[in-house]
């Protein structure tokens, strides 16, 4: 019997990210010269569903892009990558979505996105889709697309019995109807104040953030802390796990590498403890390298990463 990949379903943005490196981030008001310029394919949507392509799943992709040339070469690359997308649909209302992103010498970075299409993304869209997303073994959402729309995929993956895995990014407060719709929420430090009030900086205020969000509905809550690694609240478990140490280059889609990894471990069937610890070295492996897609690992080189990790310990 031939086994068949494990299905994930990605409803998200799609943009053309325009890539300054920098030797720091400039000051407001303040023009500095940078380096090289790069334009590469990203969207946190785009950049997860690449991310869990890459590692090994079928993935479909939801999205809306515009009737312009960064719209065709998003598509050709989400295509390249082994995305499937039939159901990302042509705008000519608007253009595709950019994101202008500057990137420091430490590999940390400032972005700014145009949506573009992505805001255009709506239930027709997702209607279209219910038969893919029923037979999906999870699917997962970010906030760069409308919140009805994410609102109404969180309700049809209730109905159909799928996981639903929410990444809470650009941050914005929630309402407790969509969160109580929600598996599995991701927020980094920033996107877990805002949505419980509570500064995230440590175990401690991690699992009090947490907590907050499952008294909402959420299922299970994990936080990325980048260098300080990710906490994980999943019915009595509650603990911080490290990040493994590596040199940064970009940290633009971290947290997308993340998202997608996980996607893929759950649809595979790991717990999501496993799954957890498998994005955990996924993330790590995006920041070693430059650009969003690009960036994302195969499967290969996290199982080989995690090996290492092993071998270090004992």
């Amino acid at each position: 019997m031939v086994n068949k990949l494990p299905k994930v379903v990605v409803v998200g943005s799609a943009n053309m990210d325009l890539v300054v490196r920098a030797p720091r981030i400039p000051l407001r008001g303040e023009t500095i010269l940078g380096s090289d310029f790069q334009m590469i394919p990203g969207g946190k949507g785009a950049n997860q569903a690449v991310a869990a392509s890459k590692l090994g799943a079928a993935v479909w992709f939801i999205a809306r892009l515009g009737a312009d040339p960064f719209g065709s070469q998003l598509k050709s690359n989400l295509e390249k990558e082994g995305v499937e997308t039939s159901f990302c649909s042509w705008s000519d209302q608007t253009a595709t979505g950019v994101a202008l992103i500057t990137v420091d010498e430490g590999g940390e970075n400032v972005i700014v996105v145009a949506p573009g299409a992505n805001q255009l993304l709506g239930l027709e869209d997702i209607q279209a889709a219910e038969q893919v997303i029923a037979s999906a073994q999870v699917v997962v959402a970010q906030l760069e697309i409308p919140l009805e729309t994410i609102h109404y995929t969180a309700s049809l993956t209730q109905t159909h019995h799928v996981p639903f895995i929410l990444d809470p990014a650009p941050a914005q407060p929630l309402e407790q109807s969509l969160l109580s719709l929600v598996d599995v929420i991701t927020p980094n430090e920033t996107e877990a104040r805002i949505l419980t009030g509570v500064e995230v900086s440590d175990k401690e205020t991690a699992r009090v953030a947490a907590l907050r969000l499952m008294e909402q509905g959420v299922g299970s809550v994990i936080i990325t802390l980048g260098s300080k690694g990710y906490f994980i609240a999943h019915e009595q478990t509650m603990n911080l796990f490290p990040a493994p140490s590596v040199k940064v280059i970009d940290s633009t889609a971290a947290g997308d590498a993340f998202t997608g990894a996980l996607a893929f471990s759950l649809a595979h069937g790991s717990s999501l403890a496993q799954a957890a610890q498998f994005a955990n070295c996924g993330a790590a492996l995006s920041v070693t390298q430059m650009g969003a897609q690009p960036s994302m690992p195969t499967r290969e080189e996290v199982n080989h990463f995690r090996k290492n990790l092993a071998s270090q310990v004992d």
